[in-house]
This record gives C-alpha cells, sequence and structure tokens, in this order.
C-alpha cells in the first residue's frame, strides 16, 4: 500500500521534532536553571522616604538591577534598638551571602553576628570593626564638603557658619574638618559652629538648632550632617544660605547653594562585583571619590557667583591631581599640629582616628 505525499511530510516533520526534542533532553540532562545571587540591605528609613535612605536605596536596587541580583532589603530597622540583629538573621535564613548595613551604628549592635557567620560577606558603613568577612564601604564625600566650605567660606558676610550634626561619629567629624578647611582657604577668619543634634533624623531639633545657630551664633550661612532637608528647608525660612547632604532641597529658594552628593549606584555595583568575582577578602576598605565621578557637588543657584565657582574647580583639580583634603599644614581646635608641610593624613587616621577638630571649628552650647 503506497504512502501518500502528505503522510509522507507529516510522518517526517514527526521524525524531525523527534529527534530535536532528543538531542535536548541529552544535552540539558541534569540541568537546571540557577537561581539569582540574593544580595541583603539593611536600612533605617523606608524604600520610599528621600534623604539618606532613599538615595542608599535608589543605589542598591539599580546596582542590582544591571548586576541582575536580587535585592532583599529590611526597611526601618532602627539603631541601638535590638532590631538589627534579627533582621540580618533572617536576611541569612533567606539565603543572603552578602548583607549590605547602610548606616554607621548596625556594626555596633551587631559585632558578635560577624564572627558567628564567617562565611557570609558583610559590607558595612563604619571603619572601626575589622574581620575576614567585613568589608568596609563609603564615597569620599570629605573631597565634596571641602568644595562646599570653599562656597561657605566666600559666602558669608558675618563670618559664622553653622553646622547641624547628628553625633561625633569619625565619618561625621571627617565632614565636619573637611568642609572648615575648604572655608579657612578662602576665609581666614571665619568659624564654623556645629551644633550636635544626637539623632541621624530628628526635624524639631534639627529645625530649633538652625534657629538658634542663625538668631544667637549670627551664622548666615548653614549645612549640615543629617538624614532629611530639614536644616536646609529652616535655613530658607529664615532666609539664610544653606549647603545640603545627600541631596538638593527641591523646591528651595536660590539661598539654597547647592549640596554635598555621592552616586550611590556607582559604589554599590563596585562593591557587588567585587563580593560576586569571590574577591571580596581582598579589599577591606572601599571607597570612591571625585576621581570615579563619584562625589560632587549639586548644580549651583544663582546666587553663587563666577567667582566662587572658578575657585571651587581650582580646588576640584588638585584633588583629581591626587592633592588630599588632608594635606599640608593642619592645626587642631586645641593648637596641636596634626599635619605637617609636604605630608598627608593617611587613609588609616581619616578612617579610624578622626576624633579632633580642625582649627576654626567651634560648638553651639544650649
Amino acid at each position: 500500500m503506497k504512502i501518500s505525499k502528505q503522510k509522507r511530510m507529516a510522518l517526517l516533520v514527526l521524525l524531525v521534532a523527534l529527534i530535536v526534542i532528543m538531542i535536548s533532553v541529552i544535552l540539558f540532562a541534569g540541568k537546571t536553571v540557577s537561581p539569582k545571587e540574593k544580595i541583603g540591605f539593611v536600612m533605617t528609613g523606608s524604600v520610599n522616604e528621600e534623604g539618606w535612605n532613599g538615595m542608599h536605596y535608589k543605589g542598591v536596587s539599580e546596582a542590582c538591577k544591571t548586576l541582575d541580583v536580587e535585592l532583599l532589603v529590611k526597611e526601618n530597622v532602627k539603631e541601638f534598638q535590638g532590631q538589627c540583629a534579627p533582621a540580618v538573621e533572617e536576611l541569612i535564613n533567606r539565603g543572603c551571602k552578602m548583607i549590605i548595613l547602610s548606616s554607621y551604628g548596625y556594626s555596633e549592635e551587631i559585632k558578635d553576628i560577624f564572627e558567628q557567620y564567617p562565611d557570609i560577606s558583610f559590607y558595612i558603613n563604619s571603619f572601626e570593626y575589622h574581620g575576614d568577612n567585613i568589608t568596609s564601604y563609603f564615597s569620599r564625600m570629605y573631597q565634596a564638603r571641602y568644595a562646599a566650605g570653599i562656597v561657605a567660606g566666600m559666602k558669608t558676610k558675618t563670618n559664622e557658619i553653622g553646622y547641624v550634626a547628628a553625633m561625633p561619629a569619625i565619618e561625621v567629624n571627617r565632614g565636619i574638618n573637611a568642609f572648615t578647611l575648604g572655608v579657612k582657604r578662602v576665609n581666614p577668619d571665619a568659624v564654623v559652629t556645629v551644633a550636635w543634634s544626637d539623632a541621624w533624623d530628628d526635624e524639631v531639633k534639627e529645625r530649633e538648632l538652625t534657629d538658634n545657630l542663625v538668631n544667637q551664633v549670627g551664622a548666615d550661612v548653614i549645612t549640615y550632617h543629617q538624614n532629611q532637608t530639614y536644616v536646609a528647608e529652616e535655613a530658607d525660612q529664615l532666609g539664610v544660605y544653606s549647603i545640603g547632604y545627600h541631596q538638593k532641597m527641591e523646591n528651595g529658594s536660590d539661598k539654597h547653594l547647592t549640596a554635598v552628593v555621592c552616586d550611590w549606584k556607582l559604589t554599590y555595583e563596585a562593591i557587588i562585583r567585587q563580593y560576586l568575582r569571590g574577591n571580596s577578602e581582598q579589599n577591606k576598605v572601599y571607597w570612591v571619590g571625585m576621581d570615579e565621578n563619584a562625589v560632587k557637588l549639586a548644580d549651583f543657584s544663582k546666587e553663587v557667583t563666577q567667582e566662587i565657582k572658578e575657585e571651587v574647580q581650582k580646588a576640584t583639580d588638585e584633588i583629581l591631581k591626587g592633592q588630599d583634603v588632608f594635606s599640608g599644614i593642619i592645626y587642631d581646635n586645641q593648637g596641636n599640629l596634626r599635619c605637617k608641610e609636604n605630608q598627608a593624613i593617611r587613609d588609616e587616621g581619616l578612617l579610624e582616628e578622626f576624633d579632633w577638630y580642625v582649627e576654626g571649628v567651634e560648638f553651639y552650647e544650649d
């Protein structure tokens, strides 16, 4: 019996399909799709807020998308309230082998956990703790702080500049000192008065301190080291100049001169790549700065003159050519020589030993 042409074609197609299926089974037998690497991220605030938390979340989430890894977030984990350790352990139990602690105080809270989980790679915002599974990461924000100090030093008319800061942590002190060095570079007569709020985020206290620095001290330029823009908002209402941190204040007047900002996406891409390559043990301190275009000043307002811009650019060019902010003759505010001519303070000192303040720093007392 003859097979029709149509049946022969159908059998041929079926045979080809069977061959393709058999080849696929042979090639992919025993193989499964690898799950994405999980990265844990712990933060003090919400993913939807502005300021420190919002900028960091945006940076790390964009980095994870670029690198095709899964991001697991524990938000609103307050410092020193017993919340950090459970959050970290939950992330570990959910499969995270890399955990990023995005706030300074977390390391103090969970220092015992670092040793309990030697196979977990911890990336922390603090430089006081060391271990085989710990990498400290941050940006050289102090470089932009120095540039911001130049702006403040050239804008002040009273020679009184206010600085609202959370607490005397090394990171905060480094910024205060760099800012003051920038001020003194262009205005030797100016003074930077620091007022402590004792919290990263306290709107009432920050606004109150801003009022006091303006009305009692006579500050006509204000900056800050806080999570939110409350200080800049209050300064705007008082009609004085301000310089922001993390981000430029939205809908502010031209009195808001600029802000010290960082492209955190670049930082998080760098440290996650380092981890994924398996060499997280090789670089225990990871800093990014102006040379990687990660740290800079935000766009200037119309109140920033061409003369100021040129002085800022001159200082920026010096930094990019290798001249460190903390170099040359530096005295502290007690009159002690901290750095000699033709010398620079090494990174170890900037990271771990900044418990002093440069000449020109004073402190507000209620």
